[in-house]
């Protein structure tokens, strides 16, 4: 059956992996990014018929007017709404006495803020199609890494999902959160000796949305063979 998607952060990383992977398996795929560049290119890069399967703009995910907006394209555009997928995220550099405080500020708007505008712009429309909410998480969300600030939204979205599983128990969505180690993403300053794609990512969230309807995928977490962390 076609789904239609609506992924944050969907130009680049984990989020555009997803989506190419679900337009390639039929589905049609809004992705919301900061980039228009990137956004431009990811749409053209599906040629002739990207307008039926693929449409975005630009989000910021911290932002309640943007991401209704958005949302609301999305379900004009498409017709409904199965999956709603809360991707975008970044890490700000330094630590806690060193780290920028406007960079903090944007940080925990986009990583934690944004999950929760997209919770409320999307579950009526998901309790209609019984759909999917998907949050990307991190290890950095089960353990930390000393004076970060990045570990303490990701603590955020693993709380956050379950508090949304336990509100829509009885709708019929299922909430999913993924925990993913060391990827390689722009999200890193220098690569680590063991990471991931983005593609073996966003291969698991497709299995999680295959699985059957009685059950709830709560939480997936996923490393590279040989990290530590």
């Amino acid at each position: 059956m076609t789904k239609t998607f609506f992924i944050t952060g969907g130009t680049s990383g984990i989020g555009e992996a997803t989506a190419r992977l679900a337009v390639a398996e039929g589905h049609k795929v809004y992705i919301t990014g900061r980039s228009q560049d990137r956004l431009r290119s990811f749409i053209e890069s599906f040629g002739a018929t990207a307008s039926e399967h693929v449409a975005g703009d630009i989000v910021d995910a911290g932002s309640w007017e943007d991401t209704q907006r958005a949302v609301d394209a999305c379900v004009k555009r498409f017709g409904g709404l199965d999956v709603a997928f809360a991707n975008a995220g970044f890490s700000s550099r330094g630590n806690l006495v060193s780290g920028d405080p406007e960079s903090w500020r944007d940080m925990v708007m986009t990583n934690v803020l944004g999950p929760v505008l997209l919770i409320k712009a999307t579950v009526p429309h998901l309790t209609q199609s019984r759909g999917h909410f998907l949050f990307t998480g991190s290890t950095a969300g089960r353990k930390v890494y000393p004076g970060n600030l990045y570990t303490a939204t990701k603590w955020a979205v693993t709380g956050l999902a379950e508090s949304l599983r336990q509100q829509v128990v009885g709708t019929g969505i299922r909430v999913s959160v993924i925990s993913p180690g060391h990827v390689d993403t722009p999200l890193w300053a220098a690569k680590e000796t063991h990471m991931m794609s983005p593609d073996d990512v966003a291969r698991a969230i497709m299995w999680i949305l295959a699985q059957p309807e009685h059950l709830d995928m709560s939480e997936m977490i996923m490393r590279a063979l040989g990290q530590e962390f």
